[in-house]
């Protein structure tokens, strides 16, 4: 009984918080160039004539005329100076935002990392603080910066990038723009001059943005914003969600190679799915911290990391059979659907392995759980 009290009350404070907190809209889009922070002043100004108090708190308008010039009229926030390696670097004040409290503030440019010696490392970071003081915020970010799509970015551009956004900042918006060109306007566009300075366009049309390349991006693009829009109106409009709640259970094990594809496609699912999930480590015998490689080490606990950023409850438990360890982990948390990586195994290794992942089958079927193996 008082733990249903505890529960209640728990439910009272989060509603409570919740509308303490400023709204969110993310403008999204495939690539640099689109015209989403165009969009973002555009908005600022149509927000401004009718009363709201909107401020900019930061623009990178990347000396394209057209977005600079709607800066004109707009109050701006000014930016704080941090000396850093011998020079003046300028971040976004968010402290003083937060002091003259505007009803909306516009911030560019969402993956940024911060200088060093600032109170948050990412400006995601800072935008939640912003709206946890209940401040409305409207940002911007590219679909390449969203980490459970990194891998599927790296595939299709060949580059890794390396600032990124937890795909739980994206779950927090309230709301989520598209902002949407074809592969041959976004092209013309950056022919044209609007997009990099005249000395770089032969670079990016040789390599970010062939048009083959933009039209993956775009898929990208319009299936997350759909995706977004789908667990809106599931969780908010029926009220009601899944009739069957999610839980997955991916599984890894001190194989690097396979353990963040692993970890982010299962993210992916969790987020469509807006359902729990947790990461299991079995932690065999001969894998105990005394005689696994420092290197595996190191991976494990940038893998923990980048699970938990992406909203996964971790299990780390020692066993001998990774097989037993799963399904005991499975009833225990009660998984829905179990992902696994696709086995790199000699024959010889598959066929030691036939009875146990036999078991592991029966198992599951028996239990109506979901077995996905992640190439």
């Amino acid at each position: 009984m008082d733990s249903e009290k505890e529960n209640n009350v728990k439910h009272f404070l989060d509603l409570i918080q919740k509308s303490r907190k400023g709204k969110f809209k993310v403008y999204i889009g495939m690539s640099a160039g689109v015209g989403k922070t165009f969009r973002m002043l555009q908005e600022a100004h149509t927000l401004l004539r009718n009363g709201i108090d909107v401020k900019i708190g930061f623009i990178e308008t990347h000396n394209r005329k057209e977005t600079h010039d709607l800066l004109d009229g707009l109050p701006v926030i000014p930016k704080r100076s941090i000396f850093y390696k011998g020079k003046y670097l300028e971040e976004m004040d968010v402290q003083a935002i937060i002091t003259l409290r505007p009803e909306v503030v516009i911030v560019d440019e969402l993956a940024h990392t911060n200088i060093e010696g600032s109170k948050n490392e990412k400006r995601w970071q800072d935008v939640m603080d912003i709206i946890d003081a209940g401040i409305n915020v409207i940002s911007a970010v590219n679909i390449q910066h969203i980490e459970s799509l990194n891998d599927d970015i790296k595939e299709i551009t060949r580059i890794e990038v390396k600032e990124r956004i937890p795909d739980s900042v994206l779950k927090a918006a309230d709301e989520v723009v598209n902002i949407d060109l074809t592969a041959e306007e976004l092209i013309t566009r950056l022919r044209e001059g609007k997009i990099y300075t005249p000395d770089k366009i032969p670079s990016a049309l040789a390599n970010f943005f062939k048009p083959e390349h933009i039209l993956q991006l775009r898929e990208l693009a319009l299936k997350e914003v759909a995706s977004q829009v789908e667990r809106k109106v599931e969780t908010e409009i029926t009220g009601t969600g899944n009739m069957r709640h999610e839980r997955f259970l991916a599984c890894i094990s001190s194989n690097h190679k396979t353990a963040k594809t692993v970890i982010r496609k299962t993210a992916r699912l969790a987020n469509y799915y807006h359902s729990k999930w947790y990461l299991l480590y079995v932690e065999l015998p001969h894998e105990s911290p005394d005689r696994i490689a420092l290197d595996k080490q190191r991976h494990l606990i940038n893998n923990f990391k980048l699970a938990t950023q992406l909203g996964a409850e971790i299990i780390k438990v020692q066993h001998k059979s990774v097989a037993s360890a799963i399904i005991q982990q499975a009833e225990e948390r009660r998984a829905t659907t179990i992902c696994i990586g696709k086995p790199h195994l000699t024959l010889f290794k598959v066929i030691l392995s036939t009875n146990i992942f036999n078991s592991l089958l029966n198992k599951l079927s028996s239990s109506e759980t979901d077995l996905i193996i992640l190439s």
